[in-house]
């Protein structure tokens, strides 16, 4: 809500508006033929009145073209921060693509989280110990797959079906109403916990299709599991169809 907050509060006005001539020459060689020119060009710049409008129309100054260079520049440097580390690259992290939308591939070893259910499901919200997770996270969506053991794994590592609700087959998650906000801005550490926090924050509802996630009914397992602080049954984990680690990568 922070972040959202802050959009709202940044409002964006027109300031300057740039109007770009360029000469249309019409030159020909000694044979007739239209030859390569250079065009020349010519730069009015205007300053944006109170009302929107266009004023102070004046060729644009050096000290105008270095204000604007100065920002492009800006610009580019925020761009190349998209899921850049602010540090030393956390050994969870497995596979970074930095490019386009970018993406990133990370584990989390066992581990005990609060989670919440719809109260349909007559699972109460607590603790409970959670297998190891593989993460795989663009921008705008989630694929999550659990692991069995506890060491990290290599590209040859078979992934599991992560026992929870709200996930599809093939791993993609349904946030189903939690509102993400995740810019390009966004280094890699942060990256990384905002997609945790809105997975582990959000409310697990139901299954989706014929999915069940486990060799167990879901409702079943979480409610042996929630507030017992038992460790999670890795046996009732189920293949995911042949996929290892090396196939998110690609």
């Amino acid at each position: 809500m922070t972040n959202i907050t802050e959009q709202f509060n940044n409002q964006y006005v027109p300031v300057k508006a740039l109007l770009i001539y360029e000469s249309q020459l019409n030159i020909k060689d000694q044979y007739g033929h239209e030859a390569d020119r250079n065009p020349q060009v010519y730069v009015e710049s205007y300053d944006i009145g109170k009302r929107g409008q266009p004023i102070n129309a004046h060729p644009l100054s050096l000290t105008e073209l270095t204000s604007l260079s100065k920002l492009f520049q800006a610009t580019e440097e925020l761009k190349g921060n998209f899921l850049k580390p602010k540090g030393l690259i956390s050994p969870n992290v497995l596979f970074l693509d930095p490019q386009n939308d970018g993406f990133v591939v990370w584990y989390t070893p066992p581990m005990e989280r609060e989670l919440y259910f719809v109260e349909g499901l007559g699972i109460p919200a607590g603790k409970a110990k959670l297998p190891a997770l593989v993460w795989k996270a663009s921008r705008e969506s989630l694929h999550i797959y659990a692991l069995k053991g506890k060491g990290k794994p290599n590209a040859n590592t078979a992934l599991y079906h992560a026992p929870f609700f709200n996930i599809y087959e093939s791993g993609n998650v349904c946030m189903g109403t939690v509102q993400i906000s995740i810019d390009r801005f966004t280094r890699l550490e942060d990256f990384i916990n905002l997609w945790q926090e809105y997975f582990f924050n959000s409310y697990f509802s139901h299954t989706i299709g014929n999915h069940q996630g486990a060799f167990i009914d879901l409702k079943t397992l979480w409610q042996q599991q929630v507030g017992t602080g038992k460790a999670f049954p890795t046996d009732v984990l189920n293949k995911q169809n042949h996929l290892t680690l090396k196939n998110l990568i690609r």
